[in-house]
């Protein structure tokens, strides 16, 4: 069975090659679910580690579905991903209405090429998704990272193991969300040939700071956060006066 570590820092990659895993998932922010890795980041990475990398592309929080500014964004990112020696990409584009975009979806495969391509937990958010598993597999997609359309993979994984025999050869389903050394057999007993975790603990730098950093309200799916024009505008006036 291969292990997949979703790394969000240099240290978690390092830490991934150092304890004997398969295969990196490199992201940043993952109490956001993932965002894309900075330049930096890929860049040290990938100088540091001789295990494949594949590089999350999202450019932001929030929903799957993205404008056309955003999807521009992304190509960059892939194309810069395959110049820096990534192995894999993982990605995917929503609908509005929670369906696989199929068009700049397989967009995305092809500039990704010759890489591999994983379709991200996006899939969770699809209500049909064998017909989706058949869509992916038609445009070309490697593998499909979820957690059986549930919260955890544990929870899913009567859902996870239809979709493993859907998929048959053709297509690898790589579970993943709440999967650790206390489970991880359930996975293995079930024929599932890679799992995806991030491992990770928590240490407390500096437990004395008082004034947080980041915004509780920012924290969900359902919004999408940007500058809002009237607002700067706003500001610039009264700064005027």
């Amino acid at each position: 069975m291969l292990l997949e570590i979703c790394a969000s820092s240099y240290q978690s990659a390092v830490n991934a090659q150092l304890a004997g895993a398969h295969r990196i998932e490199l992201c940043t922010e993952l109490a956001l679910g993932g965002i894309t890795p900075s330049y930096g980041l890929l860049k040290n990475v990938l100088a540091k580690v001789t295990i494949p990398v594949y590089a999350l592309i999202r450019p932001r929080s929030g929903n799957f579905t993205y404008s056309e500014d955003e999807f521009a964004i992304m190509k960059t990112d892939i194309q810069l991903c395959k110049d820096l020696g990534c192995k894999g990409i993982v990605s995917g584009i929503l609908n509005a209405d929670n369906t696989v975009d199929m068009q700049r979806t397989k967009e995305l495969i092809e500039l990704a090429k010759p890489l591999e391509f994983t379709f991200h937990r996006a899939f969770d958010w699809i209500e049909n998704s064998f017909d989706a598993l058949e869509q992916l597999k038609e445009i070309g997609v490697n593998r499909i990272l979820t957690s059986g359309c549930n919260v955890t993979a544990e929870e899913g994984i009567t859902h996870l193991h239809a979709l493993k025999e859907k998929a048959g050869n053709a297509m690898v389903i790589l579970p993943g969300s709440g999967i650790n050394n206390e489970n991880v057999l359930l996975f293995k007993n079930l024929g599932f040939n890679e799992i995806h975790c991030s491992a990770t603990i928590i240490t407390h730098t500096n437990p004395s700071v008082k004034i947080p950093m980041n915004s509780s309200k920012l924290f969900d799916e359902r919004i999408i956060v940007h500058s809002d024009l009237d607002k700067i505008k706003a500001i610039l006036d009264r700064m005027a006066l």
